[in-house]
């Protein structure tokens, strides 16, 4: 099916589950912190939010050195888990789990902080005067009002996860079934001399990046319009 051979579409198969799961978690994460971030006027607001979008401008290899340097065996966390009877997570999927959810952090917050700047908190002060509690308030009126960010941050988590290389190539090598992700296979394709099998993944991958880039501009044409 579509040319791709067992090693393309075991690839594809820790792609998409590292994506689906990173963009799970960022979204239960994000969401508490991007509306902390959208209420808050302190200097430490400015200091969590250059935090956050640190990944935007450090080299993806530098993040994943020190995430190999702490996960790892003789790292802080590494060492701790194995203390304690578990094992390390340098070269394996948790361990570029946890390396994805921190690299993309931006694509999760940003959106959803720009939403939650954008809502008017009077509706969320009326229904907490009614009686209203922290979920009601969140399901009832701050959800149907910021649909729009949790949509954008959703795609744009899930598109940049499937494009992680760097990061993912230093704390997780290249093993297949485990770490082996469709941005790794393809250098790894390209690297054999396979042509054909690397522009194969990544033609997939651009058509894939042009419908991620043309939904979350149609959703924010949408909710443009719906403003005025």
């Amino acid at each position: 099916m579509l040319g791709l051979s067992p090693a393309d579409w075991q690839a594809i198969e820790v792609t998409f589950k590292l994506c689906l799961y990173t963009t799970l978690i960022l979204l239960v994460i994000a969401t508490p912190l991007a509306w902390w971030l959208s209420a808050k006027r302190s200097g430490l607001r400015v200091a969590v939010q250059a935090v956050v979008a640190l990944p935007l401008v450090l080299p993806p290899t530098v993040l994943g050195f020190y995430l190999l340097v702490a996960l790892g065996p003789r790292g802080v966390v590494g060492q701790t888990l194995e203390n304690i009877g578990l094992t390390h997570l340098a070269f394996s999927f948790e361990g570029i789990l946890v390396a994805s959810v921190i690299y993309s952090m931006p694509f999760a917050v940003q959106p959803l902080y720009e939403a939650f700047s954008n809502l008017s908190r009077r509706h969320v002060e009326v229904a907490s005067a009614l009686g209203a509690n922290l979920f009601d308030r969140f399901f009832t009126v701050i959800l149907p009002l910021t649909r729009g960010g949790f949509v954008v941050a959703a795609t744009l988590t899930f598109a940049h996860t499937l494009g992680e290389f760097g990061v993912i190539l230093m704390l997780g090598g290249s093993i297949p079934g485990e770490t082996k992700v469709l941005s790794v296979l393809i250098y790894d394709h390209t690297e054999a001399m396979n042509y054909e099998a690397a522009h194969r993944l990544s033609a997939m991958l651009l058509v894939f990046a042009f419908l991620t880039l043309f939904v979350v501009y149609g959703i924010n044409r949408r909710f443009q319009i719906a403003k005025l």
